[in-house]
């Protein structure tokens, strides 16, 4: 269990922690010289039962607030000192906020410096104390009038800590290993350490790490945990990680060392935000705050989602926009203090941090934040896809799941998954109908084509959904009879054409010009002068035997033999298995045309699928649809 301090400055936290622990958490030359804390201090008790208790102190100064909100951040139990002869003060209740603004609820109260006052101070401050604690998670700690100085009281309240830490139930490790970095120094013969709480996951030595939002790579050369020497880290912990590959010049306060496979970076995140009941006036839309999470603090603007401003002691969606990069996941906890750095505002809690640019206050989107804010996650991921597909990583990285954690959660609210992307169950069927009523509209319309290029189809039916994902929808409408293939062609397997008998005639009039340049053959225009036919006239001829599936149009007016499509969609694979890709000045001397033709052959491929550019070179995305074998 970690134990923070909370309270006013000179209140004597530090000297009880001294007490109960044998140790002065004040190490800085300045703060034993001025007797007041000014970073945080740590401290170790080794419990009968082999498990450690560990302390974290805060300073208590008005001015250092900010490391006071660094050190709360991971605790188990607060221990809130206030002293007798002061009674509440200002940073007695800013702490308290902050307390039950990061969700700590379990602690206790040190009425600390009863040998200064009579029992009747003391039985003032107590009813102050209750006051104040009155509708808060504090109103059920305990309190103990104690005296740090002398010894009085300090055993009953040890035993209580001793008592709650065996009850402390270990904190959950799901999810990948995350720490938020407090202190950073160097050892000889270690080198790099850096030491906070493990908020999630476990690390072990020889692991490799990642050093956000910097996205410095190191790997784990030793571990302590809980001030003990460790194979693993888990959390709940302190730890102090030595790594290597990374200079103590390049960490700070404020990063966080996790997963090397967790990409949580972002510098805008949806949240959940509550104003305390302290202030005394509303926080505009796009306020400019301080934002404490983990132990950094950035600049932020809070733009309200679901209404105009936040009122005292409202909570409401907001949409967040800090100055620096952060490491967040959903559930993270932050706290807001007003830009000057005066006061506390209020706090918040992580809910997306990959929100959309557009319809931010769309109904169905404030459905889903308020989801995940107020529900279980398998019901918040059913909400969500509803409304959306979810890429995984997404899911992943913005509610920090590993590999064996996703697919449990997938399964549970029957998502169907295809190319790392998540659909609702009704969501897919529904994409399968539209799929197959837009090539019914088309061809109603296009009546002398062969069906639809997929990656039109794809653009009329979900321009947004990955083309992985759309291939996958496509095969499975294969699959199920709903659709066929006919060459680079999706089509109702009710839309068929056969060519009347003075069309075949004409027909057969045409094809050996097609046929005798095969990859470079005559456009409409040159067929129609040779043959002596009005140009009209073969234009329609040769859109009806594209129908049939004979013939392929790869450019404007530019009909192929399919035999011939297929031939070159063959020759653009060799490449790609002899060169890596087929590249228009290759695929030329392949087939033997002019390179604008190359091009808009290899333009062709790209459009209908079978290709994918990237700058000159294109790369073969599937197997030669030409080579599918007619269902009719």
């Amino acid at each position: 269990m970690i134990v923070g301090t909370a309270g006013h400055i000179d209140h004597g936290k530090t000297s009880l922690v001294k007490r109960l622990t044998g140790r002065d958490t004040d190490r800085l030359p300045e703060e034993i010289k001025r007797g007041i804390s000014i970073e945080l201090g740590y401290a170790y008790v080794p419990l009968p039962d082999g498990s450690v208790l560990g302390f974290v102190d805060v300073p208590g100064h008005e001015k250092f607030v900010h490391t006071m909100v660094a050190g709360a951040t991971g605790i188990d139990f607060a221990l809130l000192v206030i002293a007798a002869d002061d009674g509440v003060m200002p940073q007695t209740d800013e702490h308290l906020e902050i307390l039950q603004l990061l969700g700590v609820t379990a602690g206790a109260i040190a009425l600390n410096k009863i040998d200064a006052v009579d029992g009747a101070r003391v039985d003032q401050v107590r009813a102050q104390i209750a006051a104040r604690v009155a509708g808060t998670p504090a109103e059920r700690w305990p309190l103990f009038a104690l005296s740090a100085a002398t010894g009085e009281g300090v055993t009953a309240l040890w035993s209580h800590l001793l008592e709650c830490a065996q009850t402390q139930r270990a904190r959950a490790s799901a999810g990948h290993f995350r720490l938020a970095i407090d202190r950073v120094f160097t050892l000889a013969g270690v080198g790099t350490i850096v030491t906070g709480t493990a908020h999630a996951g476990r690390v072990r030595i020889g692991d490799e790490v990642a050093v956000l939002p910097r996205g410095l790579r190191a790997r784990v050369r030793s571990i302590h945990a809980q001030d003990r020497p460790a194979q693993e880290g888990a959390a709940g912990q302190r730890c102090a990680l030595a790594l290597a590959g990374v200079e103590k010049a390049d960490i700070e306060r404020g990063q966080w060392v996790q997963a090397a496979a967790l990409a949580n970076v972002t510098d805008r995140f949806d949240a959940s935000v509550r104003l305390s009941s302290q202030e005394d006036k509303a926080l505009a839309n796009w306020s400019s705050v301080h934002l404490h999470h983990g132990t950094a603090d950035a600049m932020a603007r809070i733009g309200v989602l679901d209404g105009e401003r936040i009122g005292p002691g409202e909570t409401r969606l907001v949409s967040v926009a800090v100055d620096r990069p952060l490491a967040l996941c959903r559930g993270d906890r932050f706290v807001l203090r007003d830009a000057q750095a005066r006061r506390t505002l209020g706090g918040g809690i992580v809910l997306d941090i990959a929100p959309p640019r557009r319809g931010k206050r769309r109904p169905e989107r404030l459905e889903v934040l308020a989801a995940i804010r107020d529900r279980s996650p398998e019901q918040a991921l059913a909400r969500w896809l509803k409304v959306e597909a979810l890429p995984l990583a997404r899911l992943a990285n913005g509610w920090n799941l590993t590999e064996s954690e996703l697919p449990p959660l997938l399964r549970a609210v029957g998502a169907r998954v295809a190319a790392g992307t998540a659909f609702a169950a009704g969501a897919w069927s529904s994409l399968r109908d539209r799929l197959v009523a837009a090539i019914a509209s088309v061809h109603e319309r296009e009546p002398e084509m062969p069906g639809v290029e997929q990656n039109r189809l794809r653009r009329i039916v979900a321009p947004a959904l990955p083309a992985e994902a759309f291939g996958e929808l496509v095969e499975e409408l294969l699959a199920a009879g709903r659709l066929v293939r006919r060459g680079a062609f999706l089509a109702d397997p009710a839309h068929k054409a056969e060519l009347g008998k003075s069309e075949r005639v004409l027909w057969e009039r045409i094809k050996p010009l097609l046929a005798d340049r095969p990859f470079e053959p005559p456009r409409v225009r040159d067929i129609a002068r040779d043959i002596r036919i009005a140009e009209t006239e073969v234009r329609n001829l040769l859109k009806r035997v594209a129908r049939v599936g004979e013939v392929t149009l790869v450019a404007h007016d530019h009909f192929f033999l399919t035999d011939a499509v297929r031939a070159m969609a063959d020759i653009a694979a060799q490449l790609n298995a002899e060169r890596g890709a087929a590249r228009a000045a290759e695929f030329r001397d392949r087939i033997g045309t002019g390179r604008k033709l190359a091009i808009q052959i290899l333009e062709f491929f790209d459009r209908v699928g079978y290709t994918r550019r990237v700058r000159d070179d294109h790369l073969i995305r599937r197997a030669n649809p030409w080579r599918t074998p007619d269902p009719r």
